[in-house]
């Protein structure tokens, strides 16, 4: 292999805090005048992000890319499954779908997949110092031991030292960690140079006597004890958005629906930040009230969610709630739905060919199934954000067609979105981190309401996420023993 330095974290299962513990390294490795670069070879998720190539990849890697001071790059995250079912996933390579498969197809298939795991991992190598290597669930999840590509095969593949993350937020993390050692073979076991107890809260002492008896079970030292660190920092697990729900503490309720397939729901994340705005995820019509705004975020299925939408009886409510001209806003799936219909002649989405759209706006969007993908510049051309200049991305299997208004106007002088009165859809993610959209935003609904717009955004969206990795960063370096991490490195590098 290359001579670039690697490191790896596993965990003990899904959502042990490995995305985090991976992007701290890489604001660790970098403030240590370090070129590190994030890799995960297989992520599942529903929150991705577009390179400047228009590739597509985790979400997690992009903040990591972030943190190390790089652009995302489709090398980071080779293969991204985006679930469609409780059973089958949307197959990414190198940033482009490649197809769809059910989950005991792509077991069967995954292995021819190693060629270009280890293109991609290596061609990263070739131009960093280190590489930061995230596993993904468990390396104890025996099942699937065989041909397993994102965790002890990988790290034996690239020959990586491991770092085993527990999460004692949730309970029983001896137990974690001594039952993940116990399950991996004496070569995966060779691997592991120390445990990591993730997200404590209290007193380290009281842990004490816990940490020298899994040492002495393990036969591993335990190089560190990382507090729960309260940074806002996106969260790539689509089962787990932020369930924030502070209109009722805030000047203006923003009501997000959270769709069953709900995807890049980080979108909201600048909105989330803004003193005046408060943000909170509704799933029950019952719940929706009257609230100053209203979003459509995007969504992996969107026929499937609007027909959720239809049957949960939350269209109806934004449909009268449209009629009192409260503002609704599309984003992506989110602005299909409100179309006039979606159609997929190709079984894109599913059987259904065709679906009544909610009707809000004057558009029909046909399914194809090449991928649009492409990050870009834009200006918005009419409504209450008008004016406001954007950075966003498009991810999506649809095109759209418009009779009316458009949203605003890409850098390509093409006209993307639709606005009718109360009601914008655009297929634009990440068009409020600008901080302009959020401004007019924020303008537009305190005149609305006849309430005074405070100083409530003082610091600039980018600003604000780097804080925040250096916070993270500062808390793990403060916790892990960051000279053994090193050795690890050297040891395997040799």
């Amino acid at each position: 292999m290359s001579g670039a330095k690697c490191i790896m974290i596993q965990g003990t299962m899904s959502g042990a805090g490995k995305s985090l513990l991976c992007a701290a390294l890489c604001r660790i490795f970098r403030q240590d005048g370090l070129r590190a670069a994030p890799f995960k070879s297989q992520n599942m998720a529903l929150n991705s992000a577009v390179t400047p190539e228009g590739l597509e990849i985790g979400r997690a890697q992009a903040v990591q890319a972030e943190c190390a001071g790089l652009e995302p790059d489709a090398r980071m995250n080779p293969i991204l499954l985006k679930p469609s079912s409780d059973t089958g996933s949307q197959i990414i390579v190198n940033g482009r779908v490649r197809g769809q498969m059910a989950a005991a197809e792509y077991f069967a298939y995954k292995k021819e997949l190693i060629p270009e795991i280890l293109a991609a991992y290596e061609s990263l190598a070739a131009e960093n110092d280190v590489i930061v290597i995230e596993g993904a669930g468990s390396p104890a999840e025996i099942n699937l031991r065989e041909n397993d590509i994102v965790n002890m095969g990988l790290a034996e593949l690239v020959n990586a030292p491991v770092l085993l993350a527990g999460d004692i937020d949730r309970g029983g993390v001896f137990a974690q960690l001594y039952g993940t050692v116990m399950l991996l073979s004496p070569a995966e076991r060779a691997r592991v140079r120390g445990l990591i107890v993730n997200k404590f809260r209290g007193d380290v002492e009281i842990l004490r006597p816990g940490l020298r008896q899994i040492e002495a079970l393990t036969g591993l030292p335990v190089l560190g004890v990382v507090p729960y660190l309260r940074v806002e920092i996106d969260d790539e697990d689509s089962l787990a958005p932020r369930l924030t729900d502070t209109g009722a503490r805030r000047a203006l309720d923003v009501a997000v629906v959270r769709l069953p397939h709900i995807a890049n729901f980080t979108d909201f994340a600048p909105l989330e930040q803004n003193g005046l705005l408060g943000v909170r995820y509704v799933e029950r019509a019952s719940r929706l009230g009257t609230p100053d705004l209203v979003i459509l975020p995007g969504t992996k299925s969107t026929m499937d969610d609007l027909l959720w939408l239809r049957q949960s009886g939350l269209e109806g409510a934004i449909l009268r709630l449209a009629e009192k001209s409260v503002p609704i806003f599309g984003i992506c799936g989110g602005y299909q739905m409100l179309g006039e219909e979606l159609r997929d002649p190709a079984g894109v989405e599913g059987a259904l060919p065709v679906l009544r759209g909610m009707g809000l706006l004057p558009c029909v969007t046909v399914f194809a199934a090449e991928k649009e993908l492409r990050r870009t510049r834009a200006v918005v051309t009419g409504g209450p954000l008008d004016g406001a200049a954007l950075t966003g991305y498009e991810i999506h299997m649809g095109q759209t067609r418009v009779r009316g208004d458009s949203f605003c106007l890409l850098e390509s002088g093409e006209r993307e979105g639709c606005l009718r009165g109360n009601v914008c859809g655009t297929y634009l993610h990440g068009l409020f981190e600008s901080g302009e959209a959020v401004d007019k935003l924020t303008d537009w609904l305190c005149a609305r309401k006849g309430i005074k717009k405070e100083n409530a955004a003082p610091e600039s969206w980018r600003a604000f996420k780097e804080r925040q990795y250096d916070l993270l960063a500062a808390g793990v370096r403060g916790a892990l023993d960051m000279g053994a991490v090193y050795r690890a490195m050297e040891e395997f590098a040799g």
